[in-house]
């Protein structure tokens, strides 16, 4: 380690030791990347996320109360239906009509239960394959929800609740004309191949499912915009940063502190995920214009020749833009280039500097390229170090 990156650390520390966080200090020291020793990555972007405030004395009666509401989440929303007249002391033979599977009234928890699970059924499949080039979402969790974990508990885990949904699905098929077929018991096993997924012993669960958790949880809290595919992506380098913290005592929370901090950073980005926006001032479109507005800008003859191959930015940006780069760089990378997002106040609009800076620094391949050629560039970014990357973004933001 070297003495300036030892010095650096010595100035995160000092200033992640104030009674009252300067934001400002933190936020100029956070730009330019964030170290993870001692843990220091993950209670930034915990600041940074508007999660801990900044007043240090109030962060353990914060994280306690936040915590205790995590785990009433829990209790309250992966829960079976048919358990609350159980828990009266009733047999499961004697639930009443307004908690049976067959109430058609709209509003019973049986018919909440079956909707979730066609939301939960999305959520498995996007957070099965998170980041599939590395072990550590597959691997057990050091601190796994012993809530729903423990035997003598009524709850079940959503991986078992996937399980039987997909099971009965595949069994019974019926086709457009009302013709109901039963598939053999064979192929429904087939959907997830057991050898695809380690399967865990009993009271273990991997990290993937922890993730598909923190989604569950969101959408059901979140039901105007419920889950949409590509936020598993954004949770995951959160969940996987304070899941390593070096800290024990943070990090076995790193399941709630995620969620908390994912609800915020969806708050200010959740309009990119809500189709009827697309076109208005805050959503996604108005976005992926600004890269090419601010390219015109700063790169006219890169900007008209994107737009004599008719190359829209929605072809490449949408992606960009939603999942916050986390697509186009390795997980370590993705990391460096939110410690940087995260710590400018208008993150946002400093991400389409980034994108911008993406394309003036492949402009001689762009310029040199047709369509096809292009495409397959801006789809698969052939510059891995972000630290160019940003640098650029940066020079463009002071207008250099």
């Amino acid at each position: 380690m070297s003495s300036s990156y030892k010095n650096r650390i010595q100035e995160f520390n000092v200033a992640l030791k104030e009674e009252k966080i300067n934001l400002q200090a933190l936020r100029e020291l956070c730009f330019s990347g964030i170290p993870f020793e001692g843990g220091i990555r993950a209670l930034c972007w915990k600041i940074l996320l508007n999660y801990l405030p900044p007043e240090q004395t109030l962060w353990d009666s914060f994280l306690m109360k936040q915590r205790e509401l995590y785990t009433q989440f829990l209790r309250e929303m992966i829960i079976q239906p048919g358990i609350a007249k159980a828990n009266l002391g009733l047999s499961r033979e004697d639930v009443t009509l307004e908690d049976h599977p067959l109430n058609p009234n709209p509003e019973s928890r049986w018919n909440n239960y079956f909707k979730d699970n066609e939301v939960l059924l999305q959520i498995d499949k996007d957070v099965r394959r998170l980041y599939p080039d590395m072990a550590f979402f597959q691997r057990p969790t050091e601190y796994p929800c012993l809530l729903i974990l423990d035997p003598q508990n009524e709850y079940e885990t959503l991986r078992r609740r996937v399980e039987q949904t997909t099971l009965k699905a595949q069994t019974v098929d019926r086709n457009r004309s009302g013709v109901t077929n039963v598939s053999s018991p064979g192929k429904a096993q087939n959907l997830y191949p057991s050898n695809e997924y380690e399967v865990l012993p009993n009271g273990c669960e991997a990290h993937w499912e922890v993730v598909e958790r923190i989604l569950f949880i969101y959408a059901k809290l979140n039901p105007g915009i419920a889950y949409v595919q590509g936020m598993n992506e954004i949770v995951g380098p959160i969940y996987y940063t304070f899941a390593t913290d070096p800290n024990c005592q943070w990090k076995e929370h790193a399941e709630a502190d995620t969620f908390f901090c994912f609800t915020n950073l969806m708050s200010e980005n959740r309009d990119n995920f809500i189709k009827s926006l697309d076109d208005s001032q805050c959503g996604i479109t108005y976005k992926m214009e600004s890269v090419y507005s601010t390219l015109k800008e700063r790169d006219m003859e890169l900007y008209l020749k994107l737009q004599e191959q008719n190359i829209k930015p929605q072809y490449f940006t949408f992606r960009w833009l939603t999942l916050l780069l986390s697509q186009e760089f390795l997980l370590p990378d993705v990391i460096r280039i939110w410690d940087t997002l995260f710590s400018d106040k208008d993150r946002f609009d400093f991400l389409i500097l980034v994108c911008c800076a993406m394309l003036i620094l492949i402009r001689d391949q762009l310029l040199a390229g047709d369509f096809t050629v292009n495409m397959r560039l801006l789809q698969d970014y052939p510059i891995s170090d972000v630290h160019t990357i940003l640098r650029k973004a940066k020079e463009l933001q002071d207008g250099a």
